[in-house]
Formats: structure tokens, C-alpha cells, sequence
């Protein structure tokens, strides 16, 4: 709730010096009058008065305090929330808390209105940076996630660039801020990442964000506990074969965050993002009125194709052939998306828990006898020790990146021979979008609409409203001929021209839109410059959705603008961003920031642009909790929600249901690793809060009691003691072989193995490999298996590979002889003639 309430509170006056740190020092203590502990206990702020007592949920000592005294004001030492017994309300006196002791003040310290509103300082052609780093420094749930929950910012990855972005964003929203601030220690971090980045050129905005939010993803990235379900792509006449991808698919990069493979090492190359994901799932066939009009249109698509063709030369004639859509890396038609809000006067701040202050944990109740198996020092018997292994699971993983710009694309190919549709999944950040130019705009309206020309600039009467934007993601989501045999259809086993057509399955709660204005060549970038046009508010991507999606909020409203003035060789970054506290625009320029009229912003040369999902019941029901918080109800119980969550409900349009998991094991209880900062993960909340918030939103679980798992503290005892033992046992039998000198036979093994292996025993990855893998070391001649040559094997002898092979199984086994010289045959053979001789003597 806006903290109206404080400036009429006439009792401020009274309120004497304290800091933080002796509330929390009086938060461990008890009741003066019944001696009950906390959580529910109050001190009095009066002018020297030291008094602590218990709320409503015991005696309610701290009322009986100010009814004998007089003394007025009173915070509770969990929530640090203040009340006023004269007014009998709350008064918002957070800011006089802080770490330094406060003067006393009529009124709490107002929010400045300059919160932001800070530049950064070009240190050599990195305009295209601080461009880049101001429009995301003004998406809300990113930087409230830095902001408020500085302590999930862990990596143990170097250069550690989500602590170097963290530090940037506290100093860009400090309310003591300096004028601008230096992004030396990023920048660094950047260029050791890339060395694109590397000496004193211009480089693309798009790119650097591109790099930068890959990082961040991966430095912060968890995984998550539900393994990645394998869909399978479906066709009309419902066959029952698997698809394999076909060749356009395979264009397509699959994406950690969404449970894939890993990210491509090249994402970032030449201002194009590869796709994130292709799980081709069982989600969407197109309607039979649809496949009809797409018959209808086919005597169009040709045209329109050659269209597309020729607009993607204009754009990127190195890297791009046809559109297809993004994601964070290299792009051919992107995708990039997610929501985002900020710090605000009228936003409600929940309560944390106080600094310094850890929340009771015991050990664990009921003690599960679950656990990796111990492992045999005898080889011999590790085959009696543990069952054959499954297939190592694929990992899915997520992060705040993630949280905020994923979304996904459903994606339709038919087959223009058979008619075969299959549908895949694609998983996006952002989407990049071709600008045509006069004669391709005009041949697009008079084949789809069949319009008249119409000049450069304008989007036709349809999409007048929504501008250009609306229009762009239109023609990029209509039917796309896959055309000379670019798709392999399964059903006729040969390559087809083919129909695309792709809608919205899920949307992002930021939504990253890059306009592909420059094209470059080998010697020489041009720039098209034409002017797009769009909305400030109200994007609507209804009409973009899939018919069974199930997105509840689509419309979407402008955070910023990146926008770049000048040539493709000589051109400069500057951003448009909204304030999220006073909601007024303000142009970035380096160190130069200033406030701008919204007529300003549309006239801008847009290349990126960040839309947030707008949805007033968010900002209802936000306030509806904040009232909560306000009743100041006894509670018996206090609730811990996950402090990501709880951002995510303060600044997402569409906050999901509750997930505790990020600080809960699958038992239930804490996590042994978790348990030293289990403070940054969690929030403390009254009961009332947390009923409100569960009914309204589901998930959880309920958790009011926090302990240490003893279940997962015997599964990593056990976990170490198998790795120690495999570690052992392996040394040992390579030790024998390194020092046999001439062995009979030679075992091969896959390096791929081998690495992942390794990686677990020396404790880099917590899950075991699945079964041996040799088949893509082998080779298979007339009918025997060999040694394909070049291939990254290793070698082994004979006892290893039956001790791994009793743990892991899996195959094929793969032997060489070592080479007999000609003088050692030669000695052989005579050797067995004299015998032969002798024996016949």
C-alpha cells in the first residue's frame, strides 16, 4: 500500500535513535514481563526506553507497555513493520531503520523520485553497453531479483559476472547514487567471457545483451527437480513412428533452461540467436478449416516466400537463409522474451526476515534408510553391489534469466506433397523480426491483403493501432514455405518443399523484440534505417496465441527502447527507458540522463525493444496483500515462502504457483549444502499472509518448521563414499597397467564416458553417467567391430574395464592388439619349427 499513512502519524517525533543491529540483538531475547521468546515480539521506540513484549498471539505485554506508559510506537522485531497504538495503524518506517541510526524525523524519508535515474560512464566506444545495461536495468523483476535477493547471486564460475552485475545494479538504484557509475569491472568480465568485446571498436548492443544474459543464465542456473519429459512429434495420419528431426529442425539449438543440450559454444556470432529448444511434443494439430486456407493460400506462398528471401539478404546475407526463430545466441529469426517491474511508492514491500537473523532448524525427523549403495573395494563384487544403471537423465535447469524471458513457440511443418504435419516446441528469449523495405511492403499488402501499394512507413488500417510491431510478428508467424527439399518428411523418407507456421504456445513476462537493421557482408555493413513504428502500451499477442495455450495475460507495455543513431560504421547507442517509480521516460546517453516526452520515444530508431505484461488484478491483488499484512491478526503459526517467489508475486504480472523447492529437498526438509544461508532463501510470514496467498495461488508445499535433512545427509555420505571408492579402485588398476609393458590386449573406451565419469568421482557433477557409450568410437567392418579411426578413445586394460563395465554396463567392448613387429613373427615362427621338428623326432 502507497505509505500514505506515515506522514499523518504525529508521534514520529518520539521516536528515538536505533539502529537495525540492536533490534536484531532484542529480536533473541524474550518477553520482559512473561518471558515467552519470539517470533511475535515488539520493542518500544520510544526515546529510551527499552522495553520488549509479547503481541496478541500471548499476553499482548507490548499493548499493556504503551497503555501504562504512553509510549506510542512499537515494531515487531521479525517483520520490522511499526505501529502506532495513538493512531492504531501502521506507520511506514522502514528507511529510519537502516544501518545508521536515523534522526529523528516527522515523517518516514520519502522515496527519491531520482531512484534510477543514474548514468554510466563511456570508458572507450561502449556506448552499445551502457545501452544495453540501462534497458535492462529497468525491467522490475530482474532488478528486484538483484536487488532483493542478493543473496541467491552464488557461483562458483568464473569470471563471476552475475556478482559484478549485481554490484552495477545496486549502485544504478542506490537512493545516495552518484551521477553516473563506471561498469569497469563488468565490462572486464565481458571481454574475458568474449573476445568479441576485446579493445576499443563499436560493437553491436544486441550481441553484447545476447552474451550478457547467457552468462547470467549460466552462472545462476539450478537445476530443476522434475526430469525433462522426451515429446514426441506428431502427424495427421497418426503414425505411430518417432519423428526424427528433419533437416530445417535441426537448424534449431536446444537450451538448458528449457532441458536440453548444451548451449552452443558460437551462440553469440554475428547478431544471430540459435533456438533454444525443439522438443517436439504432442501438443498441437492445426484445425482442418486451417489446413484448408493454407491450400487456399498456397497459390500466394510462393511470392511470399521469395519475399522473405529477399528481406533476409537485406538484413544478414552471411548467416541467414530463411527465418527462423531464436534464442539467446546466434539468431535466424529470434525469439527473445520475458516481464519485468520495479521499486514503487505504490508497490507493497512484504516483510523479510531481520539481518543476522537465521530461522530455527533442527535435524531432521524420521530418518529414511535411502542412498546410493557403498561400493565394494573388490571389483569382483561390485557386480553384486549395484543394479545395472538407467540412462542418465537429462538435466533441466532454470534461472532468473529464464524465469523472465522464456517463452514458446509452437511450430507446424506440412509437407506440401502428403499433407504430413509435425509439430515441435521451440523455446525462445527473443524474436527478431526483418524490416521490409518499400517494394517488399508493397508486394506483401497486395498478396495478403490485397491492398493497393501503400508508401514505406505505413502498416496498413489493421494494424494502425498496434503499429508496425503488431504487423512484423504477423507476416513472421504466417505460413513460411520451406522450399527447394529443405524439409525431410518422414512419411515420404525423402527431402520436400514444405508449409511453417508457428504460434505462441507461452508467453514471456519480458518480451525482447530486436528490429534486424543491419546486414552485414564480408568488406562493409549497411544499416536500413526505416522508421517502425510502436505502441507505448497495450501490445496485444492475443491474435499471436495457439489455440490451446494456456496464457492468461497478453498484453504488453514498453519498459525501453534501445535505439542507435548513424551509420552501420559510425553509429551511437543511446536507450529510452520508463521509471518504474514515477513512471516518467528518460533518455540514457552514457552519463548524460534526461527526462523526455513519450512523443520522443516514438519517434525513436527502435533496434531492441523490451515490452512487460500488464495485468491490473497483479497490482489488486498485491495490494490485497499488503492490507493483510496490515491487520496485524494474532498468528499462532509463521510460514516460509521461497524468496524468489515472493519477488516473483511482487513484480511478475503472472507469478505461478508457489515453488518452495528451491529450498526444500525431495523429502522435505533442508538441503545440507542450503543450510549455512538458508536465510537468503526464505521469507518469513504471518499465517494469515501465507492462507491468503496459498488458496490464491497454490503449489508450496507448507512449510512452518525448518530442519536439516537427515535423509539427504546420509545419501551424500554415501554418495562420497562411492566416488572415493570407484576413484581408488580406478587408480590402482591403471596404476598395474601403466607398469604392464607389454599387454596382451588393449581395451577401449569413449572419452565422452570417460569425462562424464570423471567428473563425478572427482565431485564436479553429482549424477552419475549412465551406461558405457562406445558406439560412436566404432566402426563396423565386415562385420567386426574396430576402432573408428581419429576417434576420442582411450585406453584401458582388461580389469578396468570389467570393474567399470560390472557398475555401469553398457557397451559395445572394443579391444586392439598391440602390433607385433616383423622380427618378433619371423622369431615366432621358427621357434614353432623347431618344435614342430622336434616333436616329429
Amino acid at each position: 500500500m502507497p505509505p500514505v499513512s506515515s506522514c499523518d502519524c504525529p508521534h514520529l517525533d518520539c521516536v528515538g535513535e536505533i539502529t537495525k543491529e540492536e533490534l536484531i540483538q532484542k529480536s533473541h531475547g524474550q518477553c520482559q514481563d512473561c518471558k515467552v521468546g519470539g517470533p511475535n515480539l515488539w520493542a518500544c521506540l520510544e526515546n529510551g526506553c527499552p522495553y520488549v513484549g509479547c503481541g496478541e498471539s500471548h499476553a499482548d505485554h507490548s499493548t499493556v507497555h504503551s497503555q501504562d506508559t504512553r509510549h506510542n510506537l512499537t515494531v515487531n522485531l521479525t517483520t520490522l513493520r511499526v505501529w502506532c497504538y495513538a493512531c492504531g495503524k501502521e506507520v511506514f518506517l522502514e528507511r529510519k531503520l537502516g544501518p545508521h541510526s536515523p534522526h529523528s524525523n516527522s515523517k518516514p524519508l520519502p522515496l527519491p523520485q531520482n531512484v534510477g535515474l543514474t548514468g554510466l560512464k563511456n570508458i572507450g566506444n561502449t556506448c552499445y553497453m551502457n545501452a544495453a545495461l540501462q534497458a535492462l536495468s529497468n525491467c522490475p523483476p530482474l532488478t528486484q531479483f538483484f536487488v532483493e535477493c542478493g543473496g541467491l547471486v552464488r557461483t562458483d564460475k568464473k569470471p563471476a559476472l552475475c556478482k559484478s552485475y549485481q554490484k552495477l545494479v545496486s549502485d544504478l538504484w542506490h537512493k545516495n547514487r552518484p551521477s553516473y557509475v563506471v561498469p569497469t569491472n563488468l565490462f572486464q568480465g565481458i571481454k574475458a567471457i568474449n573476445p568479441m568485446f576485446r579493445g576499443y571498436a563499436q560493437q553491436d548492443s544486441q550481441e553484447f545483451l545476447r552474451c550478457l544474459m547467457d552468462q547470467l543464465h549460466e552462472e545462476l542456473k539450478e537445476q530443476l527437480p522434475e526430469p525433462c519429459d522426451q515429446s514426441h512429434s506428431i502427424t495427421m495420419d497418426d503414425s505411430p513412428e518417432e519423428d526424427n528431426h528433419s533437416q530445417s529442425d535441426n537448424d534449431f539449438q536446444s537450451c538448458e533452461s528449457c532441458g536440453s543440450s548444451e548451449r552452443a559454444e558460437n551462440e553469440v556470432q554475428g547478431g544471430n540467436a540459435l533456438i533454444d529448444d525443439t522438443n517436439e511434443a504432442e501438443m498441437l494439430i492445426p484445425e482442418q478449416d486451417e489446413i484448408q486456407a493454407n491450400r487456399e493460400w498456397q497459390k500466394e506462398k510462393n511470392m511470399i516466400n521469395d519475399l522473405y528471401l529477399d528481406i533476409d539478404k537485406d538484413v544478414d546475407t552471411t548467416t541467414e537463409t530463411t527465418p527462423i526463430i531464436s534464442s539467446q545466441g546466434a539468431i535466424k529469426v529470434q525469439g527473445r522474451a520475458s516481464d519485468i517491474q520495479m521499486p514503487n511508492t505504490t508497490r507493497p514491500q512484504s516483510p523479510v526476515p531481520m539481518e543476522g537473523h537465521i530461522p530455527k532448524m533442527s535435524s531432521s525427523p524420521p530418518k529414511a534408510a535411502s542412498g546410493w549403495p557403498s561400493l565394494n573395494p573388490a571389483h569382483k563384487k561390485a557386480v553384486t553391489t549395484f543394479s545395472p544403471p538407467k540412462n542418465k537423465r537429462q538435466k533441466k535447469y532454470r534461472s532468473i534469466i529464464s524465469d523472465v524471458f522464456d517463452g514458446t513457440i509452437v511450430s507446424s511443418v506440412q509437407c506440401l506433397t502428403c499433407d504430413r504435419v509435425s509439430v515441435t516446441l521451440e523455446n525462445f528469449q527473443d524474436i527478431s523480426l526483418p524490416i521490409p523495405g518499400k517494394e517488399d511492403l508493397a508486394k506483401l499488402h497486395s498478396s495478403t491483403h490485397q491492398t493497393s501499394l501503400v508508401k514505406a512507413g505505413s502498416c496498413g488500417e489493421a494494424y494502425a493501432p498496434q503499429g508496425w510491431i503488431a504487423f512484423l510478428l504477423s507476416v513472421f508467424l504466417k505460413g513460411k514455405r520451406v522450399g527447394d527439399n529443405m524439409y525431410s518428411c518422414e512419411k515420404c523418407k525423402k527431402l520436400r518443399n514444405g508449409v511453417k507456421f508457428c504460434k505462441m504456445q507461452s508467453l514471456p513476462e519480458i518480451l525482447c523484440i530486436h528490429l534486424k537493421r543491419f546486414r552485414h557482408e564480408l568488406m562493409f555493413s549497411t544499416k536500413i534505417s526505416t522508421h517502425v513504428s510502436f505502441p507505448l502500451e497495450g501490445l496485444d499477442l492475443q491474435p499471436f496465441l495457439a489455440k490451446d495455450s494456456s496464457a492468461q495475460t497478453t498484453s504488453y507495455d514498453l519498459l525501453s527502447v534501445i535505439c542507435h543513431h548513424g551509420t552501420a560504421s559510425n553509429g551511437h547507442y543511446i536507450a529510452y527507458c520508463r521509471n518504474d517509480v514515477n513512471n516518467l521516460w528518460y533518455e540514457f546517453d552514457d552519463q548524460s540522463v534526461t527526462e523526455v516526452s513519450e512523443a520522443c520515444v516514438q519517434n525513436a530508431e527502435a533496434y531492441v525493444l523490451f515490452y512487460k505484461k500488464s495485468n491490473e488484478d497483479a497490482v489488486k491483488e498485491r495490494r490485497r496483500v499488503s492490507g493483510l499484512f496490515n491487520m496485524m491478526e494474532p498468528s499462532l503459526l509463521q510460514f516460509y515462502v521461497s524468496r524468489q517467489w515472493l519477488n516473483k508475486f511482487k513484480t511478475f504480472a503472472e507469478p505461478g504457483t508457489i515453488s518452495n523447492d528451491d529450498f526444500l529437498c525431495l523429502h522435505g526438509g533442508v538441503p545440507p549444502n542450503k543450510a549455512t544461508f538458508i536465510d537468503d532463501l526464505v521469507v518469513m510470514l504471518p499465517q494469515n499472509v501465507w492462507d491468503h496467498l496459498y488458496s490464491r495461488y497454490g503449489g508450496g508445499p507448507a512449510v512452518n518448521h525448518l530442519y536439516v535433512c537427515h535423509t539427504c545427509q546420509t545419501e551424500i555420505e554415501k554418495l562420497e563414499k562411492r566416488r572415493k571408492q570407484e576413484l581408488d579402485m580406478f587408480v590402482r588398476l591403471n596404476k598395474a597397467f601403466q607398469e604392464e609393458e607389454s599387454p596382451v590386449v588393449i581395451y577401449c573406451i569413449s572419452m565422452q564416458w570417460f569425462r562424464e565419469w570423471e567428473g563425478f568421482v572427482k565431485g564436479k557433477d553429482n549424477d552419475p553417467p549412465g551406461p558405457i557409450d562406445n558406439s560412436k568410437i566404432t566402426v563396423n567392418k565386415n562385420g567386426h567391430l574396430t576402432l573408428k579411426q581419429g576417434a576420442d578413445s582411450g585406453q584401458i586394460s582388461e580389469e578396468t574395464w570389467n570393474f567399470l563395465h560390472s557398475i555401469y554396463g553398457g557397451g559395445p567392448l572394443l579391444t586392439v592388439r598391440p602390433n607385433i613387429s616383423h622380427q618378433e613373427v619371423e622369431s615366432s615362427q621358427s621357434e614353432e619349427k623347431i618344435e614342430v621338428e622336434t616333436r616329429s623326432v
